[in-house]
């Protein structure tokens, strides 16, 4: 049965908000790229238009829109040309404060959710440590009850946000070892003992911070627990799902975009007296690519429907992220070799792709994690 999933009221948003990412925010790439960062009027300027709110209630300022609209944001930021620059845009909306809507209290909503959407506020989400990166069953920052407060002593590291975020939803060990003793706190950033040890420097996403974090004797509200105490590990692996799916859908966007401007640049590119892209050799290698990656974006767009309905996807949403970013490696590592030279210079955009895209089998779960998942699935691990 063909399925439709885009409306026309889908496709009126995905126009105004690629209309918006071409004459606002993608010709000062090439400059936040340079500067290794980008205004913080920026996060205001997505909040204004509502940008950061397509999936959140209306109770909360959102606009209650399903998935398939988050779908179309994801798809349609890769215009900007700048995964850093669209990385810090997706830990706002759909990694740093999807777990507070879902399990946060009223007050907790208002103070850092409903701000958040506004561009107000900068969310991070604090979990990965210098020594533990997949085991997030095993981090070593403490939270330990004094009074009414958490006094929070530890580090996090690869923070992306982490330079300049209002808050921090952040995991906890409160309880004894291994995932049963994890929580999820929200750390103001403005708390006597939080610092910032240094900001990052990375292989690509240039646009973005990242940071190293520490905390020392940082005393926060007991209120500010995320949900119950030492249920955070399942807090996390829930609000995993959402993060390893836009990935997912950037990482088909990104490939497909590749592949599209490859294509135009071997019609005009001349060599041997003919285009390069009616050579065979390209050709036939194109065809296959394009056929990959439209089996890869229906097999996250399965995945997205599965979650647009709130339902299991763990699953699609695994095979989604582990296809996605494996495969769009392999065809933007192809696109470069196709444009020869060119390819190799900072001024085509298609360098930029090639250092950029090298995270998606890294962040929010490596290709080895999703395989270890998809091998218990299968009854193997």
């Amino acid at each position: 049965m063909l399925m439709t999933y885009f409306t026309p009221e889908h496709d009126i948003f995905r126009k105004s908000f690629r209309d918006f990412v071409l004459k606002e925010l993608a010709p000062h790439v090439d400059e936040w790229e340079r500067d290794e960062g980008f205004p913080r009027e920026v996060f205001k300027r997505m909040g204004d238009l509502g940008y950061f709110g397509i999936h959140f209630p209306e109770e909360v300022g959102g606009a209650g829109g399903d998935y398939w609209y988050t779908v179309a944001y994801g798809e349609e930021m890769v215009r900007t040309r700048s995964a850093g620059l669209n990385m810090s845009f997706m830990v706002q909306t759909e990694i740093a404060t999807p777990i507070i809507a879902e399990l946060g209290t009223q007050e907790q909503k208002q103070e850092f959710l409903v701000p958040a959407i506004k561009g107000e506020k900068i969310g991070a989400l604090g979990i990965t440590e210098p020594n533990a990166g997949s085991d997030v069953a095993n981090i070593k920052t403490t939270a330990k009850k004094d009074g009414g407060d958490y006094v929070i002593n530890g580090s996090k590291t690869f923070i992306t946000n982490g330079t300049r975020a209002d808050f921090i939803t952040l995991a906890v060990r409160t309880g004894g070892p291994g995932f049963g003793g994890v929580s999820l706190v929200i750390l103001p950033t403005d708390v006597k003992g939080f610092t910032v040890a240094r900001k990052l420097k990375k292989m690509g996403n240039h646009a973005s911070d990242t940071a190293e974090l520490a905390f020392e004797d940082c005393r926060v509200p007991q209120r500010y627990l995320i949900g119950d105490e030492n249920q955070g590990f399942k807090y996390i692996m829930m609000n995993f799902q959402g993060e390893r799916l836009i990935a997912a859908i950037a990482a088909n966007a990104a490939a497909r975009q590749a592949l599209d401007e490859s294509v135009k640049y071997g019609r005009d590119r001349q060599a041997f007296g003919r285009p390069i892209g009616t050579f065979q050799v390209w050709r036939h290698q194109f065809a296959e690519l394009y056929a990959q990656v439209e089996a890869s974006k229906w097999l996250t767009y399965r995945a997205c429907d599965l979650f647009n309905r709130k339902q299991q996807a763990t699953t699609e949403i695994t095979m989604s992220k582990l296809v996605a970013g494996e495969l769009a490696i392999k065809v933007i590592d192809r696109c470069l070799q196709f444009h020869g030279g060119y390819g190799y210079m900072d001024e085509y955009p298609i360098s930029r792709a090639y250092r950029d895209i090298r995270l998606l089998t890294i962040g929010a779960g490596t290709s080895e994690i999703m395989k270890e998942i998809l091998s218990k699935w299968m009854g193997l691990g």
